[in-house]
């Protein structure tokens, strides 16, 4: 079997060419589509630039610097500043704002000018020839307008920089007044709060000093001396005071536990008593002489006696005063500890006053100071704005002027050319192979084995041919054809697939009226009478016969006549061909009911009796599709060859046509594809298998027998 240039797939080694081809065979079948759809592409855009409005573009450029803010709100002194970025991308969005342009197209009486005079809106329409290109890593602009007329073109483009700028100037003197109004509104506040602080400080000086008294410092300094005076006296008061209580308490208790107070450390290192002692020692020493020498009658010694005992007595008085005295000293030093203490504690309060008054006095002085500094600080901020609000800093100036474009810019005529030729290209393969994908009709050998499921018998190509004599014995007139080759093709096929079992009666049918089958039909039995075999085709279209017409057979006498038993001998109605081993049974009369007839015993017995008489028999059926009469027949035959037309049965509707066959049991021995034009629409897509079939066909003109040999053909080599 000779396969066609899909069967190349199954080389792994050209399975990317192939693919290619392929595609490119869809493409050629395809190319009048494909071809249309570029033209129409190409010519639309020959009709877009001939009914394009030629547009120019002017470009002016500006500049936009940092901006430096003259006045700050004293609110704002610590803000932070914006991304520069950020100030940027807003100015290229101000640029082309809607307030902005509605503001050139006023000043510029756009609205006059009738590329726009029948616009429903003239800002928006403005807007559209508007663009504004930042040039990267610098601060130019260029300003872009577009127009059909150059030079208002020109206009435009500097009427939009020249607003910008001058928007920029007022908007940055208007901020300089409106700050200058902040700032004095700022100072008037810090102004009132100011003489507040005054008077607030003048009230509690009046109120909490005397006219002749000395200022808080001073007399915090002075109260605080004194009350470190107080504070030392008291200290000393207190340890006099504990002192004498503990001297006191120690001759309390001497006293009591019945000592004599002379010996009381306190009491005898008194001066009085311990002179009083020394001369009570002397005269006692006095005494005791005396009493040794003259005895206790002496008057001397009385009256010694006398003064020692007057002295004795005294010492217990000193003594007894020394001990009071005592008691009184520790009274004394304890009420000038209570003074000391009183005295400091009223030193302590009245420092806790003089602190107090002292810190509301700095709370007022710092109000008044800081109100002071803020007022001052606005008023110089004043002065200053109102100096640089007479020379305002502009940080956008226009560089370059837009001058009048010599050149338009749209329609890019080569631009469009060149993309209408690519699109145009792209959109007839594309179209050809979307028309592709959606054609799902049998084409080759892959759909019948893919969808159908069945083996693939040959390709059958376009006869060329207006006659049905010459196209249904192709085989016969012209066995040099790519066709004849082709039908020995399928013989070859049906042969080699099926050798090992009985083919003797074949049916051929198809799946609707006009793809052939009878073609197929009659080509195939004189394909298989040339081998030599006895081969009989039989018409069993009982509708609408055809086999008569390719034979030239006009007899009414034929296979019907037989079937309703009208003749009774098989010889009757067979007709012999000028094909050699080649005869015929004609339809004849068409009959009342077809389908009884085939399924008849009388036409069981009219193939009983041509199996016995024939090598090979054909039978032609109707389409399946149409009636149930291929049904019947192919019961009765071996096998039925089933045929299809190139590109005209729908892949789902062939399968249907199959599966009601086999479901009837019948063995269906291959399909055939027809009807394929080699030579024309079809010859990109099957090229390989048309080469292949004419290099072959070459032989039979050098072959005896062929056209202008003057002998016979010889169909058995």
């Amino acid at each position: 079997m000779e396969s066609g240039p899909i069967e190349t797939r199954e080389n792994p080694g050209q399975e990317a060419s192939v693919d290619f081809y392929h595609l490119w065979h869809v493409i050629m079948e395809r190319r009048w589509l494909a071809l249309t759809a570029f033209v129409s592409v190409v010519v639309l855009c020959v009709f877009y630039l001939l009914k394009a409005t030629p547009i120019y573009r002017a470009i002016a450029t500006i500049q936009i610097n940092r901006e430096s803010e003259n006045v700050l709100n004293l609110k704002d002194a610590f803000a932070v500043e914006g991304q520069d970025t950020d100030y940027l991308q807003t100015q290229y969005k101000n640029l082309l704002s809607r307030a902005l342009i509605a503001q050139v197209v006023t000043n510029s009486q756009l609205y006059l000018d009738p590329y726009f005079s029948n616009s429903v809106d003239v800002t928006s329409a403005a807007m559209k020839c508007f663009d504004v290109v930042p040039y990267r890593m610098t601060r130019l602009i260029e300003i872009r307008a577009e127009h059909p007329n150059p030079v208002m073109a020109a206009k435009m483009a500097n009427a939009l920089g020249e607003t910008f700028t001058s928007n920029n100037i007022q908007q940055r003197i208007s901020k300089s007044d409106l700050a200058v109004k902040n700032l004095m509104a700022e100072a008037d506040e810090y102004k009132l709060a100011k003489e507040t602080n005054q008077q607030a400080l003048l009230a509690f000086t009046v109120a909490n000093l005397t006219n002749n008294a000395v200022s808080l410092d001073e007399t915090r300094n002075i109260n605080v001396q004194a009350l470190k005076e107080a504070q030392t006296k008291y200290d000393e008061a207190r340890t006099a005071a504990s002192a004498a209580r503990q001297t006191a308490s120690h001759a309390e208790a001497y006293v009591l536990a019945g000592n004599n107070l002379l010996e009381i450390p306190e009491i005898a290192n008194d001066g009085n008593i311990q002179l009083m002692r020394r001369d009570l020692a002397s005269k006692t020493a006095d005494l005791a002489n005396l009493l040794q020498r003259h005895g206790e009658k002496m008057p001397d010694v009385i009256g010694l006696r006398s003064e020692t005992n007057q002295l004795g007595h005294e010492i217990e008085r000193q003594a007894a005063m020394v001990f009071r005295s005592v008691k009184i000293k520790a009274d004394t030093q304890t009420a000038l500890e209570t003074e000391a203490l009183q005295s400091l504690d009223k030193l302590k309060q009245e420092a806790a006053k003089l602190d107090e008054l002292k810190t509301k006095y700095n709370r007022l002085e710092q109000n008044l100071k800081q109100s002071d500094f803020f007022y001052q600080m606005l008023l110089q901020k004043i002065k200053e704005t109102e100096l640089t609000a007479k020379v305002v800093s502009q940080n956008v100036f226009v560089r370059d002027p837009a001058i009048v474009p010599r050149y338009r810019v749209k329609p890019r005529r080569v631009w469009i050319m060149a993309l209408g030729l690519i699109g145009g290209v792209f959109t007839g393969i594309g179209l050809a192979l979307f028309v592709n994908y959606l054609d799902d009709s049998i084409k080759s050998q892959d759909d019948v084995e893919t969808y159908l499921k069945l083996p693939f018998l040959g390709y059958v190509p376009n006869i060329k041919t207006n006659s049905i004599v010459e196209r249904d014995l192709q085989a016969h007139l012209h066995p040099q054809s790519n066709a004849a080759e082709g039908f020995r093709t399928i013989r070859a096929t049906v042969s080699l697939a099926s050798k090992t079992q009985k083919q003797q009666m074949i049916a051929v049918t198809s799946t609707i009226p006009s793809e052939g089958k009878s073609l197929v039909a009659t080509n195939f039995a004189v394909v298989l009478a040339q081998t030599g075999m006895k081969t009989l085709i039989v018409d069993a279209d009982l509708r609408r016969p055809f086999v008569h017409k390719a034979f030239q057979l006009q007899s009414p006498i034929g296979l019907s006549a037989y079937l309703m038993e009208k003749v009774n001998n098989v010889e009757e109605i067979t007709h012999t061909s000028e094909v050699p081993n080649l005869d015929v049974v004609c339809c004849g009369a068409i009959p009342a009911s077809p389908a009884e007839l085939l399924d008849s015993k009388r036409m069981m017995q009219f193939l009983k009796d041509a199996r016995e008489r024939y090598d090979r028999i054909i039978i032609d059926t109707p389409p399946i599709s149409a009636v149930s009469d291929p049904l019947i027949m192919g019961a009765l035959a071996d096998g039925i060859l089933f045929v299809t037309k190139f590109n005209k049965i729908r892949r789902e509707h062939a399968r249907k046509s199959v599966m009601r066959i086999q479901n009837a049991g019948i063995r269906i021995l291959g399909v055939v594809l027809n009807d394929i034009d080699f030579e024309g629409r079809d010859s990109y897509y099957y090229s390989y298998y048309y080469y292949q079939n004419r290099y072959y066909a070459t032989h039979y003109q050098s072959t005896p027998g062929a056209p202008g040999s003057g002998a016979p053909p010889d169909f058995r080599s």
